[in-house]
């Protein structure tokens, strides 16, 4: 790059090549930073730009991409964010996932934007980054090891008990294709099976501390507006309070009041159950204290601690909303005992808590249905609410042994291998076991299951309350009139296309979802603009992420994806067990998805129009 970067980047992009060991550093210039702006945006135009089609995701040409963005390392409220991407063993198309904690501000201090691993080690290893210096370190005494015993053995090497990692345990070592990467024990850049690409290519972990603080264009101004988000955002909406108290979803108990809690492998209506697996019955019981990531103030991250007979340790942090529902809820389990040790054991062996308790609700069902038997199961009695037979389905599908090797597949591998009609009630889309929200309940996030790139993600999508109580956020589009939660109309869609750009703004910024809850467009204009430097705007930033949307989208029609693979299971279309509220209306949501194509720039099968990508200047 000729000259400073824009204030917020390090200017520096560090690629290591674990094949032939080759360690190189390259800038780009200020017009790639503008277009792509970071985290989703630099990880996608790599991967479309760089990986050929049809590459194998757990072969040595796939690309493990950790990408930060312009707020990272700075002063900016909630930027402990960073991105990891790569072509995903679970669906076959791109993986996005983002992961908190402190590991993104030291690899910014440490100089670099993003980090490119590519090739496969022949040995384990790991990667020390400090102060733009690069080492690739021996890990064969590492290997099989967990995150905590990992964490530990690394910083004593490297004398540093404040070094930051990024890191797997056996799930990611044995490529169990829903692995996650672990940063410190507890943030988990979870979705799409990152940590088996990571074991792919025998690396252990990544180690990093940087001492250079990013230099941003207004430091009066940033100052300014930190201290707006504080006093107009997170406490007058009352989003730290909350979030500081009981962490992820407060209030379970309402949701399945209101139907928005997953049950029984997304079946049932209702869980009688709700209270003792609450987020305030564990703030009551076994929590014993709060943690957060970089620059943010409110520390909404449990840490928990129990005894016999399950003994959680309290290094692993605490279940948030998603896997109190996944191992809870969905699965029958009713035991917060038992929850916290199936959280701690997906932390201490890197797996997305998601897909594995997805994976396990749909494999209960089959048993209950007698699809599975205990000869198929080895012996483990897979029944709704048996929180030992999910201990040890945990366990197995670590090590990828007996029945675990099956569980490791993830639901729609699953289902095709059971075949008999099981794929009407195997939950996911694209491959992707959903987040823990009801579509019948909220039928916009059921839109964004159906169209995200990567699969039926609920943090890149858009609550539908949103489309009744937030309509101020709307406003600078023209758009005035609130809509009701339970409709699907073409007036809906345009309203998520907003909503869901801004969320993928979030992943491009890497502000955490949580504290920018309320954050408008133009507030994050001003932030860019304070911290880069740039003129920018309302505009640029909306056409950013509608580049980053549709590339995304390019790379999964290049792997072969077409408008079928947006499609709901089908029990998002049915009643719930013991309820009285209606399916998704299947005409609907098909019209939706057809007008959110349009919207976008892409023909009736959702492939990008040659117009709308060279209007948008992507490189294809």
């Amino acid at each position: 790059m000729v000259g400073q970067p824009p204030g917020g980047y390090a200017g520096k992009i560090l690629r290591v090549n674990l094949t032939n060991r080759n360690i190189a550093v390259e800038e780009k210039d200020e017009t790639f930073y503008r277009k792509y702006l970071g985290g989703s945006g630099f990880i996608v135009y790599f991967l479309l730009k760089e990986l050929r089609p049809q590459v194998d995701p757990l072969g040595p040409d796939n690309k493990l991409i950790f990408a930060l963005g312009p707020f990272t390392g700075t002063a900016i409220i909630g930027n402990g964010r960073h991105g990891v991407g790569a072509k995903s063993p679970l669906t076959g198309g791109i993986a996005l996932s983002q992961a908190g904690e402190f590991w993104a501000a030291e690899l910014k201090r440490a100089g670099f934007d993003a980090l490119i691993i590519e090739g496969r080690a022949s040995e384990p290893v790991y990667l020390s980054i400090r102060d733009g210096e690069v080492k690739i370190n021996d890990a064969t005494h590492l290997w099989g090891k967990n995150t905590k015993e990992t964490q530990k053995v690394i910083r004593e090497e490297l004398g540093d008990e404040k070094v930051r990692l990024a890191l797997i345990g056996p799930g990611g070592e044995n490529m169990v294709p829903y692995a996650c990467i672990m940063h410190g024990l507890y943030d988990a850049a979870g979705r799409g099976g990152l940590g088996a690409v990571m074991g792919s290519k025998n690396l252990k972990a990544i180690a990093v501390r940087g001492s250079k603080r990013p230099a941003v264009a207004d430091p009066v101004q940033v100052n300014a507006l930190n201290k707006f988000f504080k006093d107009n955002i997170l406490y007058s909406y009352g989003i730290a309070p909350e979030l500081r108290i009981y962490g992820t979803v407060p209030n379970m108990e309402n949701m399945e009041v209101v139907g928005d809690l997953p049950i029984r492998n997304f079946r049932d209506r209702y869980f009688p159950e709700i209270e003792k697996i609450s987020t305030k019955t564990l703030k009551d019981t076994i929590r014993i204290g709060m943690d957060g990531c970089f620059a943010c103030p409110i520390k909404c991250k449990k840490r928990v601690k129990t005894g016999k007979p399950y003994h959680v340790d309290p290094e692993y942090g605490g279940p948030e909303y998603e896997a109190l529902a996944s191992f809870g809820s969905n699965l029958g389990v009713d035991n917060l005992e038992a929850i916290a040790k199936f959280n701690e054991l997906c932390n201490a062996y890197s797996l997305d808590v998601i897909s594995a308790g997805g994976s396990i609700a749909f494999a209960m069902e089959c048993f209950e249905k007698g699809y599975l038997t205990l000869e198929d199961t080895g012996g483990i009695e897979l029944r709704f609410g048996n929180d030992e037979a999910v201990l040890n389905c945990v366990e197995l599908i670590a090590r990828k042994e007996g029945f675990g090797k099956l569980l490791a597949e993830g639901a729609a591998r699953l289902a095709k291998r059971i075949g008999r009609g099981t794929e009407e009630f195997s939950m996911q889309v694209k491959g992707l076991e959903p987040g823990m929200h009801e579509p019948r309940f909220m039928p916009g996030m059921g839109l964004g299951f159906m169209i995200n790139p990567h699969g039926a993600d609920h943090c890149c999508n858009a609550h539908d309350n949103r489309f009744v109580y937030g309509m101020r956020f709307f406003a600078p589009f023209g758009f005035f009139e609130p809509v009701p939660m339970s409709e699907m109309n073409s007036y809906k869609v345009a309203l998520f296309k907003i909503e869901h750009q801004r969320q993928a703004l979030f992943d491009c910024l890497l502000l955490c979802h949580f504290p920018a809850v309320a954050l408008e467009y133009q507030t994050m204009a001003e932030m860019v603009k304070a911290v880069t430097g740039w003129n920018t705007g309302l505009a640029e930033l909306m056409r950013i992420t509608e580049r980053m949307l549709t590339m995304a989208r390019l790379f999964n029609v290049r792997e072969g994806f077409t408008a079928e693979d947006d499609r709901l299971p089908e029990r998002f279309f049915q009643p719930r067990k013991g309820g009285s509220e209606p399916g998704l209306d299947r005409e609907k949501m098909e019209k939706a998805k057809q007008y959110y194509y349009l919207l976008m720039g892409w023909d009736q099968n959702g492939i990008p129009l040659p117009e709308k990508v060279e209007e948008l200047c992507i490189e294809a």
